[in-house]
Order: structure tokens, then C-alpha cells, then sequence
């Protein structure tokens, strides 16, 4: 799927929950939260990191949704303008089990069917939209129809857009859909990681 796919990796947000703390740059495992989503998409023709500028893994281009802070649903419109290829993954930057081989597999379910997409389901059977694979051309009609439904996408709910595509969805198999929105959940990855290294 090389050069077929481009990818948005989201890296905004105020991260309350871990009390301000810059959220993607925390090592698990001695990689930053978004050097392992950055990682996971080495196979894609561009990546970009919606987010403040920060050093990373590989080369990555940096933009930022306007305004600052607008919520998850303007991050991902400002990365989709920049993607150029036919699929786009999408991964929030706090996934410490995410892999290359699953954005492989998401990619495959997209491209494999008439789905617009195909998105992680996390353990306990909600589906994660920011752990996800789309047809591009898909995405953009949704937030076109959204921000002319609503006059702007600021601090909209991100599921507005993908609860109206039509949407494969992929069992997780050992947690890899476990996010780190909490000291105390990053602390379970960092031992989880550990134990799996040792």
C-alpha cells in the first residue's frame, strides 16, 4: 500500500487528564506516544502531524487547526487537506500498541470492499475513529456536508462525520486499541511494553 495512503496523525488537545502534560511526546516503552503513531505509518506516501511542531522519528509535515484547539473533528479537516493520496489513516498520538502491521490490515479492509473505511474497535466494543483507515474522497464529502450543516466544525464531536460513512469494523486482539489518556493507563503500557520486551 506504499504511496496509496497518506496519514493524519492528530497531536493537539490540552491532554486535562494528564494534567497539561504535552501528551504525545511521553516515552512508553523509550518511544514518545507520537513517534510510535509516526512509526506505525512508514509505509504511507506523507504524514502529516496536526499539532504543534515538535521532533520526531522521521520527517513529518506540521499543521495546526484553526483556531488552536478546535477539537478533534478541525484537526482532522486541517490534515485532510494536505493528503494526496486515495486513503488516509488516521491515528490519535497516544496509542502505545499501535503497529504497522495494523494499519496494514485497516488499509486492506478498506481498500478490499465497498466500505468508506475501517476502524478499530476498542475492548470494549466502541469503535475508536481515530484508529482508522478511509477512502480520502469519502472524508472530504463528510466534512463538507458537516461544516455545511453546522456553519463550522469547532468542538464538534468527530463521530458527526463518521457515523454517517459507511464503516467496516475491525475486532481488537490483545488490547492494541488501549489509549493513554490517563498517568494510570500509562503506567499499565509502560509495564505491558516491559514485560513484553522482557
Amino acid at each position: 500500500m506504499r504511496e496509496c495512503y497518506d496519514a493524519v496523525v492528530l497531536a493537539g488537545g490540552r491532554a486535562r487528564r494528564l494534567g497539561g502534560a504535552d501528551k504525545p511526546m511521553v516515552s512508553v516503552g523509550g518511544v514518545s506516544l507520537l513517534d510510535r503513531a509516526i512509526q506505525a505509518c512508514a509505509g504511507a506516501g506523507r504524514t502529516i502531524v496536526v499539532g504543534p511542531r515538535r521532533a520526531t522519528v522521521r520527517p513529518v509535515h506540521h499543521v495546526r487547526e484553526q483556531p488552536v484547539h478546535a477539537g478533534p473533528l478541525a484537526a482532522l479537516a486541517e490534515g485532510v487537506r494536505w493528503v494526496r493520496a486515495p486513503f488516509v489513516v488516521v491515528l490519535a498520538a497516544d496509542l502505545p500498541f499501535v503497529r504497522q502491521e495494523l494499519v496494514t490490515e485497516l488499509l486492506r479492509q478498506t481498500a478490499g470492499s465497498g466500505v468508506e473505511g475501517a476502524v478499530m474497535l476498542e475492548t470494549q466494543g466502541r469503535d475508536n475513529p481515530l484508529f482508522a483507515a478511509y477512502r480520502t474522497a469519502a472524508v472530504r464529502q463528510g466534512l463538507r456536508l458537516t461544516l455545511a450543516q453546522h456553519g463550522a466544525l469547532t468542538d464538534l464531536p468527530i463521530r458527526l462525520l463518521t457515523n454517517a460513512l459507511v464503516l467496516r469494523h475491525v475486532p481488537d486482539v490483545g488490547g492494541v486499541s488501549f489509549d493513554c489518556d490517563t498517568w494510570e493507563a500509562v503506567a499499565l503500557a509502560r509495564a505491558r511494553l516491559k514485560l513484553n520486551a522482557g
